[in-house]
């Protein structure tokens, strides 16, 4: 078995997976969004805090499985320095215990394998648009260690600009979610927001569009739960259809029989569906992950450990480093 560990934001989390079938043995997460609600964002040196409690009483409940790790796998790139210590420091310190082996993780790419969760065989080739909090990225996935980068963000992630717009309009934190349920009762044509770079470029950018709804916040005055859910869906559209508008470019430049949506932001039932329509006239079959299992968690990284340690991907605790903005 292995024990997994991520840290990489706001979420302690660990997880046991067996290495001959990939079953998810035992997976725990304490999620922050409480405690970091009231300041409207993740507060870095909070959140290290919290792990520094969170992280130590999850492993006590995986003692048991002590006697049958094989390895230990932990989250070091990308994300919060400070979060990312606090696995990396458990993980170390594990691996010296039990005398066994150190997997190094790429959280994107765990997020890649967020897909395969329970499942013995992966599927690649593979495109993979990953959207979340920080990162807005369509890839060729051909496998484990080869992963090209079709296109990415210029500046705010799609999952970013919907927990800024949030903010805009005074509503909680995390807003994905928020902006996602107030859009649901809202018309997606009440404002007309322009969809970004619109050009033959596959490059994303959600700054213009994050301004666009500045002004028409501003610009409306008292922001009843009618405006606020306006805003919402018609942001929410635009939001989509920039992804949907590249994603179509890239459909008909590269051949892709399979397509996969990841990161926290994939849990949008809307851009869900919009992108199973695109899939479905290209098509190409789209996968999705389970939704428990969208946002950041140690199932994901413990599923992507598994292809580590059938290769011997193995890093000492000498030489394994913290990569805050490390990325494909």
């Amino acid at each position: 078995m292995i024990l997994s560990i991520e840290s990489s934001c706001d979420d302690s989390s660990i997880a046991i997976t067996r290495t001959s079938d990939a079953k998810l043995l035992y997976h725990k997460k304490i999620s922050q969004e409480l405690e970091h609600s009231i300041y409207g964002g993740v507060v870095p040196e909070l959140a290290a805090r919290l792990h520094a409690k969170a992280l130590p009483d999850i492993l006590e409940e995986t003692k048991d499985f002590f006697s049958e790790l094989k390895a230990i796998a932990v989250t070091h790139e990308p994300g919060l320095s400070v979060s990312l210590v606090e696995g990396v420091s458990m993980a170390k310190a594990l691996v010296v215990a039990l005398n066994i082996p150190l997997i190094a993780i790429n959280h994107l790419k765990g997020h890649i394998y967020s897909l395969f969760i329970d499942k013995p065989k992966s599927v690649f080739p593979l495109g993979v648009l990953l959207v979340s909090g920080g990162h807005t990225q369509v890839l060729h996935v051909r496998d484990f260690g080869n992963i090209q980068v079709l296109a990415s963000t210029l500046d705010d992630s799609f999952g970013e600009s919907f927990d800024k717009v949030a903010k805009m309009l005074g509503l909680a934190y995390p807003g994905g979610p928020i902006v996602e349920q107030y859009a649901k009762s809202g018309d997606e044509r009440a404002f007309a927001f322009t969809i970004p770079m619109q050009g033959p470029r596959l490059d994303f950018s959600y700054s213009g569009l994050k301004n666009q709804v500045r002004l028409a916040t501003s610009q409306a005055g008292v922001l009843d739960d009618k405006t606020k859910s306006d805003i919402c869906a018609s942001f929410q559209r635009v939001a989509c259809e920039h992804l949907l508008q590249k994603l179509d470019k890239i459909f008909k430049l590269h051949q892709l029989s399979d397509f996969a949506i990841v990161g926290g932001a994939s849990a949008n039932a809307y851009l869900r569906a919009k992108v199973q329509t695109l899939t479905s006239k290209h098509n190409i079959c789209l996968h999705v992950s389970q939704l428990e299992y969208c946002s950041d968690n140690a199932a994901m990284i413990g599923r992507c450990a598994i292809e580590a340690y059938k290769l011997g991907d193995f890093v000492s605790i000498d030489d394994i480093r913290v990569n805050p903005k490390m990325h494909f």
